[in-house]
């Protein structure tokens, strides 16, 4: 049997419904294995937050379980879940302090903490904090505190500190919100290099931007609003225009080209 095959499913959501004032999610079953690779897309209100933040540990359903790695998440005190589920999100970005510098809100995430306390950070973490930061194009950052930082290089280095503790799996909220053109392609081309690298974690995408989805993802979740799942499995067979348009509810086409998805409308000819 493939060694792989072998080893629990990395994310896995087993008839979760979550309720918060009306249903979000209703009986919803998804998981992630070993060497996968995947993206979520869907409008705005299909319930893409809500299963990012089950999988890390900062909300819980009302019925049914998420677990990672094997482990109920609901199970991992903040210490565990901070270090094995790396997460990048407007929510974790509010949670810093301003006066933290860059290289501090990276190397931080390797205690699981969203600044540096009285830890004792070795030398070999505080470079690869640095070399995160280089990656995403923010190394001159390192020392300026992230209050200062443009909208766009927030981002950046949020992603870099998902990175930091080496987790099981990255969790990608909608990474590009903010950034302008430059700053989107120094994003994906960076998550391009390091999803190659055959030792990577595996990483789930949240977006509604098809442009922003590096050719390095497998497998694709597409969301209906409610939650509801339009299509799920390789990205080539799940990213077309018919799935799109009916989680959209609007008529688009689809393609990949140059090595990269893009989208728009159906209607333009």
């Amino acid at each position: 049997m493939n060694a792989l095959a072998q080893r629990p499913a990395v994310v896995e959501y087993s008839h979760v419904d979550v309720v918060r004032g009306k249903s979000i999610l209703v009986d919803f079953s998804w998981q992630t294995l070993p060497g996968e690779q995947w993206v979520i897309v869907g409008p705005n209100g299909a319930g893409k937050t809500t299963l990012m933040r089950l999988a890390a540990g900062l909300d819980y359903p009302n019925s049914g379980s998420v677990s990672i790695g094997g482990t109920d998440v609901s199970k991992m005190d903040s210490a565990e879940a901070n270090t094995r589920i790396g997460y990048a999100s407007a929510e974790v970005q509010n949670r810093i302090l301003p006066d933290e510098t860059s290289l501090g809100v990276v190397v931080s995430a390797a205690w699981g903490q969203s600044r540096r306390y009285l830890e004792d950070y070795e030398k070999q973490d505080n470079q690869r904090a640095a070399d995160l930061l280089e990656a995403f194009g923010v190394g001159a950052l390192a020392e300026q505190s992230f209050s200062t930082l443009s909208e766009g290089e927030k981002r950046r280095v949020l992603v870099a500190r998902a990175l930091m503790p080496d987790p099981e799996i990255v969790i990608l909220d909608e990474p590009t919100a903010g950034l302008d053109l430059a700053g989107r392609e120094i994003l994906v081309a960076a998550l391009r290099e390091i999803m190659s690298v055959p030792s990577t974690p595996s990483f789930v995408l949240v977006t509604h931007e098809l442009e922003e989805i590096p050719s390095t993802f497998t497998h694709a979740l597409v969301l209906g609003h409610g939650g509801r799942v339009v299509a799920a499995g390789p990205i080539a067979e799940t990213l077309t225009g018919a799935n799109i348009s009916e989680a959209f509810e609007f008529p688009l086409e689809v393609t990949f080209t140059g090595q990269r998805w893009w989208g728009r409308s159906a209607q333009e000819g």
